[in-house]
């Protein structure tokens, strides 16, 4: 008996001499944060579509939280010009104005243009790396007809070459604008053509962001977003400057192209929320 107290209250072995080793603590989130960033990719793949009221019920019974981080969330999205909050009326999608669709895209451009002048003067043989694995890894995903998948890496691209410009600024400024205008970067794509071209234009900026041809990975740059521009541009009803952005009509092929985005959508919304059912459009 007591043989086996003893070994019951054997200390750990000592700890050998020398300093502590350093705490490195698991960091988490508030879980605003990541009620904000759940929300900021509904809105950006089109299941909180431009404009669309958000009820608070469902999308606390979507994400499984309680009211009062979804109205924190809420405030961050406000404050990013994502969300816009009525007095007593509650919130809803923001639905920019083709006028400032367009001012956001030719801000966008100016960015992307220095981003990538300054990257390709700037950028070191690692970070080149990067961005020519992320390329082939967006070449899959669109070859296998992936947008969600597409886009996520298609947008770390844009962010390594602006990280690459070293410029920290530059991507405060970047970060903010950018957050505006990501659903009408991933609706672009929505027109196969357009989506094929934009592929082709991502092809010779590596090789000019390879070759530090900075005046050439501005210009492609520039005309990446203004091809983007007009494919949003597209979607607004004729000779209305002032109509807000909101969801194409579902017509033909495009019809089946989008149910095939928001199907992929659901599935990825799925993948990270806890058990229960999701709707396809949370309204």
């Amino acid at each position: 008996m007591q043989s086996q107290s003893a070994h019951e209250a054997a200390p750990p072995p000592a700890a050998a001499a020398g300093p502590a080793a350093p705490i490195d603590p698991i960091g988490r989130r508030p879980l605003h944060e990541e009620v904000a960033e759940r929300l900021r990719d509904w809105i950006t793949e089109g299941r909180l579509p431009a404009g669309s009221r958000l009820n608070e019920r469902v999308l606390c019974q979507s994400l499984g939280v309680s009211r009062t981080p979804l109205r924190e969330a809420l405030k961050v999205l406000a404050a990013q010009r994502l969300v816009d909050l009525h007095p007593n009326r509650g919130a809803s999608v923001a639905a920019p104005s083709a006028d400032d669709v367009r001012h956001l895209f030719e801000l966008m451009a100016a960015l992307e243009g220095l981003s990538g002048e300054l990257a390709a003067l700037r950028r070191d043989d690692a970070q080149l790396r990067e961005i020519r694995a992320l390329h082939f890894e967006m070449l899959a995903a669109h070859a296998r007809d992936d947008l969600p998948g597409y886009y996520r890496v298609n947008r770390a691209i844009h962010e390594a070459i602006n990280r690459c410009a070293r410029n920290p600024m530059l991507t405060q400024t970047y970060h903010s604008v950018n957050l505006r205008i990501q659903h009408l970067r991933f609706r672009s794509n929505f027109n196969r053509a357009r989506w094929d071209a934009a592929v082709a234009e991502h092809q010779r900026m590596l090789e000019a962001l390879s070759n530090r041809d900075a005046a050439e990975l501005r210009r492609l740059l520039e005309q990446h977003l203004s091809n983007k521009l007009d494919a949003v541009l597209e979607s607004l009803e004729p000779g209305d400057a002032s109509a807000s952005v909101t969801p194409p009509a579902k017509t033909g092929g495009q019809a089946v192209a989008q149910a095939q985005v928001r199907a992929q959508a659901q599935a990825r919304a799925d993948a990270h929320a806890q058990p229960g059912k999701q709707p396809e459009r949370i309204s």
